[in-house]
């Protein structure tokens, strides 16, 4: 297990967290974009039962939670760019240790360790449920 990353590391990281930060607002701005199109529209006017009624709002329902999906990662990443920024990455957020450079590597935008993460999952997941 290796330590908190080197400054060149972070860079890299930085970098990779920008690039994601906009593939995600344009991702965001595309399902936008689509969920105000006419296909919407459409599809409703032609909507003759409720199979199709069922469709079309689960089309709705699917889009919205691509949209809460890219919105919840856009800010895990928008925080990870601030704690690059105040010097706090790297840092758990719940014990104060170091998130080995490895998960940071394979999740640039994580707040807490691997401990800390498991219990938080443990402890949230019961009051969250599952999501579409």
């Amino acid at each position: 297990m290796s330590g908190k990353p080197g400054q060149l590391r972070i860079e890299s990281l930085r970098s990779r967290l920008k690039r994601r930060e906009g593939e995600l607002q344009e991702e965001i701005r595309q399902a936008l974009l689509r969920s105000d199109s006419e296909q919407y529209a459409q599809i409703a006017d032609q909507v003759h039962d409720l199979e199709d009624e069922s469709f079309a709002d689960l089309m709705v329902d699917v889009n919205l939670a691509e949209i809460d999906r890219d919105l919840e990662e856009l800010r895990a990443v928008e925080a990870a760019l601030r704690r690059i920024s105040d010097g706090s990455y790297g840092t758990c957020a719940g014990c104060g240790r170091t998130i080995d450079e490895e998960r940071l590597e394979a999740v640039p935008f994580v707040s807490r360790c691997i401990d800390c993460q498991t219990i938080f999952e443990r402890t949230h997941f019961q009051r969250l449920g599952h999501t579409l």
